[in-house]
């Protein structure tokens, strides 16, 4: 946490302020470690003291004794919600060049009329959190390892008949008995994504109580949080007899997919990592299909930088945190996505084993160890079950 808010302190410095206040919890918890309904607080000038540079914590009554027990180096401050929280952090900011990140317009403007010299910047926090340091990845890859054996529990349950909903069920009692937690993110009902057959046409689907068939294409995603960090992976499965043309879609999308993992290394542009992606699918006569961009960043929240697609401007820089994700969606006939989250590492580009997962110096992937760079070709199993090696 110390070095952590030593990096901060240097962009918030570089941008022309002193202090840097936060009131999203996601940045909260990246501050202080304290994940809940309050306002933090760091003043980023001189040294750090003895023990490292602290932060403050104004937190309404019901949040403060949890503050007190989960923040590190902060001291904690207890004030009344509304009027009096913002009273406190006008108290501390006072007379000083502080950048917040308030994303709440009536909020921003209370402070602002509190703390004069307030301004909105959230840029030293999005800055920071995309590279990520050991703790983070440590966190980032314990959370991957249990997706991975959610998608072995896929595998092994998957049949024709069985609901996607029931698959859910079973997905999410094994991920909530090893500390995992859906993310609630406001752009869909369901962080989770059980789609088969047709309704894996649709990237976003929303769970349904369809029920799965033979021939089936079934598009598992799975995004969930781990002790506040999100990983995101996703496998296409195949049950029973899989027509041909679904089947040459898959590996178009696995092709892609190892090219775009090949690519995703320090120094490349995040636009050239989408290009790998995009160019092997145009290739294959797949393009017109592939209806989004290559991936994007994780870490505190389901979607940050960096951005991994066309438009990008960014390059990817040693320690972030990004997906690979390429897809193939045929409208009302079958969808294809394979994603893994990788951990971007150094810019030589070579193979080799480690524990769990293969991957490269480049790109090591810490999601999808099973089969992560060398899929063998599509292949589904004689039976009405899902083939285990179907991806």
């Amino acid at each position: 946490m110390s070095a952590r808010r030593d990096v901060l302190a240097r962009r918030v410095r570089a941008l022309g302020f002193d202090m840097i206040v936060t009131t999203e919890p996601e940045n909260l918890f990246y501050l202080t470690g304290f994940w809940g309904e309050a306002y933090g607080v760091m003043d980023a000038r001189g040294r750090a003291g003895r023990g490292g540079r602290r932060a403050t914590i104004i937190a309404p009554a019901l949040e403060a004794g949890r503050a007190i027990s989960e923040a590190a180096g902060a001291d904690i401050v207890s004030a009344d919600r509304g009027s009096e929280l913002v009273k406190s952090l006008a108290g501390i900011v006072k007379g000083s060049k502080a950048c917040a990140d308030c994303q709440s317009y009536p909020l921003m403007m209370a402070l602002k009329k509190a703390a004069p010299g307030l301004r909105y910047s959230s840029k030293p926090l999005t800055l920071s959190r995309a590279v990520k340091d050991a703790g983070e990845i440590s966190t980032i890859r314990r959370a991957s390892r249990i997706i991975d054996g959610m998608f072995e529990l896929c595998a092994s349950e998957i049949r024709a008949g069985m609901k996607e909903s029931e698959l859910q069920a079973v997905l999410m009692a094994h991920a909530t008995e090893r500390g995992m937690f859906d993310t609630g993110y406001r752009s869909t009902l369901n962080p989770l994504i059980v789609a088969g057959g047709p309704n894996g046409a649709l990237p976003h689907a929303q769970v349904t109580g369809r029920r799965f068939a033979d021939g089936d294409l079934i598009v598992v995603d799975l995004t969930l949080r781990h002790k506040g960090y999100v990983t995101d992976a996703t496998r296409t499965f195949g049950l029973g007899r899989v027509p041909r043309r679904a089947r040459d879609a898959y590996e178009a999308v696995r092709e892609s997919q190892e090219l775009g993992l090949r690519a995703a290394r320090a120094g490349v542009s995040c636009a050239d990592v989408d290009a790998a992606c995009r160019d092997s699918l145009k290739g294959a006569g797949w393009a017109e299909y592939f209806v989004h961009s290559t991936g994007h960043g994780v870490g505190l929240d389901v979607h940050e930088a960096p951005a991994v697609s066309a438009g990008s401007k960014a390059a990817l820089e040693r320690g972030m945190v990004v997906t690979v994700e390429p897809g193939v969606y045929v409208p009302r006939r079958f969808g294809v996505r394979i994603e893994d989250t990788v951990v971007v590492r150094h810019w030589r580009a070579a193979v080799r084993p480690a524990p769990l997962c293969q991957g490269f110096d480049g790109a090591l992937a810490v999601c999808g160890s099973l089969q992560i760079l060398f899929r063998p070709p599509f292949s589904s199993a004689v039976s009405t079950r899902a083939g285990r090696r179907s991806g």
